[in-house]
């Protein structure tokens, strides 16, 4: 394996929780091999809470997070992506731009956890199942053998996480 993180940008429409916990969970569990980004196609301009509470008990730094557009990653001089992933049905269907280097692709759908509503307990609960579906596919993605895997069969696995039912890893936040 190179030396060189694989870049990584995870979307959804207003990048204020599912790409945000992605990010961190990238970041974290890919222990190294890779660096994540998230971005939205209509940035909400504020992290939920709830997520950033999941990121910070995963011990990321929630310092430099913050809600972007996906505008910011398909300027020339951006960060090259391996991969992109889109975590939400609504910007899995809109016209994405073309990203430089035509990284693979893949969504891999959640329920969105800032459109529930209820009290902060059960908003919490949420997030949580949430977070730990992400984590679960996270987990599944980075403990790939991407070094010996050619292009067609890191597609194929990267479709094949998402095709897969959304389980709840055992992790805690």
């Amino acid at each position: 394996m190179s030396d060189t993180p694989y870049s990584i940008l995870i979307l959804c429409t207003g990048n204020s929780s599912r790409s945000i916990m992605a990010e961190a969970l990238f970041n974290v569990l890919g222990k190294g091999k890779f660096r994540a980004f998230s971005a939205g196609s209509h940035p909400s301009g504020a992290v939920n809470p709830f997520a950033f509470e999941g990121c910070e008990a995963l011990g990321y730094d929630t310092l430099g997070l913050r809600s972007k557009s996906w505008d910011e990653f398909a300027t020339p001089n951006a960060p090259h992506m391996d991969f992109v992933i889109t975590v939400c049905d609504q910007a899995a269907g809109e016209v994405c731009p073309i990203w430089p280097g035509k990284p693979m692709t893949a969504h891999w759908g959640f329920e969105d956890p800032a459109a529930f509503e209820g009290s902060d307990e059960d908003k919490r609960k949420v997030f949580t199942k949430v977070y730990r579906q992400i984590m679960s596919r996270v987990s599944q993605f980075v403990n790939l053998p991407l070094h010996v895997l050619d292009s067609n069969a890191i597609q194929h696995e990267m479709r094949a996480i998402g095709e897969r039912p959304a389980e709840e890893s055992n992790e805690q936040y």
